[in-house]
């Protein structure tokens, strides 16, 4: 997220901790695979009425507390086995 809060990317994986351990002796720390938000918008962007419930960009500056604040109500996980 940038400092009005929106999305600039969004992590889709993450580095293997075994496999990183195997392979170099060392744990990889803050290694994550991202897609950019753009990619992402275009993709949004092609389902039908999709776009109208998009919200604008904001582009006044916030604080660090309301973006995370807003971040934390809009995330969620998904579990795929």
């Amino acid at each position: 997220m940038d400092t009005g809060g929106n999305v600039v990317g969004v992590v889709g994986a993450k580095i293997s901790q075994c496999a990183a351990l195997a392979r170099s002796g060392t744990l990889a720390e803050s290694v994550n695979y991202a897609v950019k938000s753009s990619f992402l918008l275009s993709l949004l962007e092609s389902v039908p009425g999709l776009a109208d419930r998009l919200k604008p960009p904001r582009t006044d500056k916030r604080s660090f507390e309301d973006v995370v604040r807003d971040a934390e109500q809009a995330t969620v996980l998904i579990l795929a086995y």
